[in-house]
């Protein structure tokens, strides 16, 4: 569609401040933004949606404007919302870009004119399908009943013939179509994942294809429609919350109006993504009441009535949660400038739920609050865990992270790093503010461990797992120094293993016999390596007291 139509169209409240000789330009979608620099979401054509929130300045204009001139933006269409008039500067930076600017009037939504966009776009190159699509948008925002995302991929699937799921940034499937049939496999949809979060930490723009044995998959972002998405200045605030369309197909050989119509789809999809977020609101504060009692000592009388209010809101349809488990998370980023609080919130609100459920409604039984760097989220354990003391019943930290490790260490790239905490089960208001210190200590454990995501339980805080994340750095790097180096320094020279096999004597207990064939050695062979062994730093491996100082010193190596 062309820039004069968008003028000509009475209902938008568009009014032309400069570039009427530019009104012949060609609009291929639509963006809304406050960011100072959103070159990296621009690919040329868009009107360009901004409340103004950037500008601090009348010096600000012009870095603005040359940027979106500079990606071949069609146009600027600045709400009068903010500041009422447009500021003159930027009226005269546009001039001399020779960018289009247009002034929304205040009675007019953002949103009015993104659909308004998105709708004839497609329409002019789609044809009927635009209609469609349209159709089951208004279905879509009309909530649950309307379908959800699903219907926009039928959509796809009966009118372009294209298989196409939508995924959590972990690899959760959300939506499918009809076409695509049963859900991708599980290691399929966190190797997309783990592709997207990597090509999005690049600052690559979207479709990225991805090649998995003989199939090509194209993967569009899917970001929120809302405000606070749109002003985020760092990649890292929502890359490891953004939702994405994996599509069965090579966008590199599809013509650009199909990239538009997808684009386009992805846009209502967000809508359902908003929704969600939105949702969650009523738990995240219901978590944020229960830990401030909790955190300032309140009455455990006063803590019990919260949960009673709590608890049909996060067990809807079973009454009161006789157990309540505590998970702590900590995201942190390299140099400190973007706040890990509400990455982990968002964070444990999709690794809490089964990686097996489908569904964007499956998260409305976890409540996750956070607080400066910390997410804290508040577990009910359903009657049937009544039954059991809540170990077994209960989240475990061993598995907690098994199916989503990869594509978060793709998501936290060299710069971030993930840590979970794990309480035990409790049965009252009386047992969660050792929960929670429980599940900090246990985080704590994790976070001296090798690896960008890393968990630890209840379980391990009686081990000998307690005291090793809290030994000094240079009493730590002393001790297996003496014990380890000679042993590293003769393998070195010798290619001998003594390493590896001081590990399996380890684990094998001392026993010769399994050992050996772990191994896949003589004994007579592992004789004469333990005996090396015992040679080179001067212990005895049939004394317990030696054992248990090669075992520490292989920990905390």
């Amino acid at each position: 569609m062309r820039l004069r139509a968008l003028l000509d169209t009475d209902a938008l409240g568009l009014r032309l401040l400069g570039g009427e000789d530019e009104l012949d330009r060609t609009v291929r979608g639509v963006m809304t933004t406050d960011l100072k620099d959103p070159s990296r979401y621009l690919s040329g054509g868009e009107l360009v949606l901004t409340g103004l929130a950037w500008r601090h300045g009348a010096a600000d204009s012009e870095p603005f404007v040359r940027i979106l001139a500079a990606a071949g933006v069609a146009a600027l269409a600045a709400g009068e919302a903010e500041l009422g008039d447009i500021p003159e500067d930027l009226v005269l930076a546009c001039v001399r870009h020779r960018l289009p600017l247009f002034a929304v009037h205040e009675s007019v939504a953002f949103a009015t004119i993104t659909e308004h966009v998105v709708r004839q776009v497609s329409g002019e190159r789609a044809g009927d399908l635009a209609a469609v699509v349209d159709r089951h948008r208004r279905m879509m925002t009309s909530g649950p009943a309307g379908g959800g995302p699903d219907v926009v991929l039928d959509l796809l699937g009966t009118d372009l013939d294209l298989r196409a799921w939508v995924l959590s940034p972990t690899g959760r499937p959300i939506a499918g179509s009809k076409l695509a049939g049963a859900a991708l496999p599980a290691d399929v949809s966190a190797k997309l994942a783990a592709e997207h979060l990597a090509a999005a930490r690049t600052g690559r723009r979207g479709p990225h294809r991805v090649l998995l044995g003989t199939t090509t998959y194209s993967l569009f972002p899917i970001r929120s429609s809302g405000r606070s998405a749109a002003a985020s200045r760092d990649v890292r605030e929502t890359v490891l919350s953004d939702w994405l369309l994996a599509v069965e197909a090579d966008a590199g050989d599809w013509p650009a109006e199909r990239l538009d119509l997808l684009q386009g789809v992805t846009q209502l999809i967000a809508v359902e993504r908003d929704r969600r977020d939105a949702a969650r609101t009523v738990r995240r504060r219901l978590a944020q009441e229960v830990l401030e009692l909790v955190q300032t000592g309140a009455a455990p009388a006063e803590i019990a009535a919260r949960l009673r209010v709590a608890a049909p809101v996060l067990l809807p349809g079973l009454g009161a949660a006789p157990h309540w488990q505590v998970v702590v998370a900590r995201v942190e980023w390299d140099g400190g400038e973007v706040e890990g609080g509400p990455v982990a919130q968002s964070l444990l609100e999709e690794i809490l739920v089964d990686p097996l459920t489908s569904g964007p409604e499956h998260s409305d039984r976890i409540a996750v609050a956070h607080t400066g760097e910390e997410a804290i989220a508040l577990v009910p354990l359903p009657a049937v865990s009544a039954e059991h003391d809540g170990s077994e019943s209960g989240i475990l930290a061993d598995s907690l992270l098994e199916a989503v490790r990869d594509p978060l260490s793709a998501g936290l790239n060299d710069d971030g790093r993930l840590t979970l905490g794990v309480s035990a089960a409790v049965h009252s208001a009386e047992g969660l503010r050792g929960a929670l210190e429980e599940a900090r200590h246990a985080r704590r454990v994790a976070a001296a461990r090798p690896g960008r995501v890393c968990a630890a339980g209840h379980q391990e805080l009686a081990s000998h797992v307690l005291l090793l994340p809290f030994v000094p750095d240079d009493v730590r790097r002393a001790f297996t120094a003496r014990l380890l180096d000679p042993l590293r320094e003769y393998d070195r020279r010798h290619r001998a293993e003594l390493i590896p096999t001081l590990e399996a004597f380890l684990d094998c207990d001392g026993s010769w016999t399994r050992c050996a064939t772990r191994l896949h050695l003589h004994v007579n062979t592992l004789r004469y390596r333990v005996g090396r062994i015992e040679q080179l730093t001067g212990r005895d491996l049939s004394r317990l007291e030696d054992k248990l100082d090669f075992f520490l010193a292989l920990r905390m190596s």
